[in-house]
């Protein structure tokens, strides 16, 4: 096993080297590194689709299908001149605008699908104003992944931790989380700004352009808006109640896209199914078998158990390093099978003598959740994006992509920090 371990160890490192050097592509990278584990006997075929996460896979298929649909209607770009025009085609007020309407959005709908919906809108506003879409882009990947950090449905750590730990209702996390997830978006939509202001300048001719548009002009067909967004309330209600209705969210997720497509007729079917992402679905499916390797291993649980054991047990200083590993970890690792591993150790420590494990759940949920912040493949949110930006002619590189976004998630990283310590431990 030690020796299977290494080997893991090392396949995981020439693979990442490899996407962050981006001399090949990143899905051919992350499926050759999956498929080199099988090869090896790290894992077996079996328990390599085990690991894949086909609730994240479903999610994402289903939404992609639901969003080809709507997006034919106009109503992305009647979005677009919408929101330009109550910013007053100022580009900097919109990055704002788009920036807390994703982090609203996300609170209460998965990231990937937030995404989903406000990305075709940006790269609407972006050919009007004449800009690079790429600052709008890039705030919009990290204010997903801060405001799902809000609710018990935000983001997959907390519907895991949710799971696992029933007394954590929706209030609970709104509770704990939310208050921390303000002060965190202010901060980050302050950097935001000073980070832009000066890449997003545009004429007043073309501002007023932009005033003088009719969004009402954009809608295309009335029959399939109302088709559309019918089905998407209905989506979006279920992944609401999906703890009610005992169903996971790739089901609601496939079960609107289907039902869109059963209203609307077989001839939007196989559009819809082409707009469909699949270099990132594989790029996820390597990933998933990628990270299987060092579960199998007992390489990510070992790493755990260390970490915890350096801290004696000590409440205050277990909550600060499950805080701060997650966050490092979450940034380079997929955060669901790291959380996963995490759930059973945390869940230990409550028999070995820390009697109050609250603080313990609320750091591992604000580390898993805000570190995927840290690297563009921290979240999935983050390769939606980049995926979707690539289709539109916009490459956002591994390394660009790092220059803004680690010190943003190490700043929030710090005021989750403060804010553990003064909420748990001092008042």
């Amino acid at each position: 096993m030690a020796n299977q371990a290494l080997l893991a160890i090392g396949i995981f490192l020439v693979t990442y080297a490899f996407i962050i050097s981006e001399k090949l592509h990143r899905t051919i990278v992350a499926m050759a590194g999956g498929i080199l584990m099988v090869l090896f006997g790290i894992v077996n075929q079996e328990q390599a689709i085990e690991h894949i996460d086909f609730n994240t896979l479903g999610l994402l298929i289903g939404m992609m299908i639901l969003v080809a649909i709507t997006a034919k209607t106009g109503v992305f770009k009647y979005m677009a001149i919408r929101a330009a025009k109550l910013a007053k085609g100022n580009p900097v007020r919109i990055l704002v605008y788009l920036s807390l309407v994703t982090a609203v959005t996300s609170a209460f709908l998965d990231n990937v699908t937030t995404v989903l919906l406000i990305v075709p809108v940006t790269f609407s506003i972006a050919r009007q104003l004449q800009v690079n879409p790429m600052p709008f882009l890039i705030s919009e990947i990290i204010s997903s992944n801060v405001g799902g950090t809000a609710t018990l449905i935000g983001d997959p750590p907390n519907i895991m931790i949710g799971s696992a730990v029933p007394e954590l209702d929706f209030m609970s996390f709104l509770v704990n989380l939310a208050p921390v997830v303000v002060i965190i978006m202010a901060a980050t939509i302050g950097c935001f700004v000073l980070i832009y202001r000066k890449q997003l300048v545009t004429s007043p001719e073309l501002q007023a352009q932009i005033m003088n548009l009719d969004e009402r002009a954009e809608i295309t067909d009335v029959k399939l808006l109302k088709k559309s967004l019918a089905v998407l309330a209905l989506t979006i209600i279920g992944f609401i109640l999906h703890g009610v209705l005992h169903l996971e969210s790739a089901t609601i997720a496939l079960s609107g896209a289907f039902l869109l497509l059963l209203l609307t007729g077989e001839h939007y079917l196989e559009e819809a199914l082409g707009q469909v992402e699949w270099t990132t679905i594989f790029f996820f499916v390597g990933l998933f078998v990628l990270v299987s390797g060092l579960v199998h291993t007992g390489v990510i649980a070992k790493l755990a158990e260390e970490a915890i054991n350096l801290t004696g047990g000590n409440t205050l200083h277990t909550s600060l390093l499950i805080l701060w590993l997650s966050a490092i970890a979450s940034a380079f690792v997929d955060n669901i099978p790291f959380v996963a591993t995490m759930i059973p150790m945390i869940k230990e420590m409550g028999t070995l003598g820390i009697t109050n494990l609250e603080p313990l759940w609320w750091s591992l949920a604000l580390g898993a959740c805000l570190g995927g912040n840290g690297t563009l493949i921290g979240a999935s949110a983050n390769v939606i994006v980049a995926g979707l930006a690539a289709k539109e002619g916009h490459h956002i590189s591994f390394l660009g992509f790092l220059k803004v976004a680690f010190p943003l998630m190490i700043m929030s990283i710090i005021l989750s920090h403060v804010y553990v310590y003064l909420r748990y431990f001092v008042l």
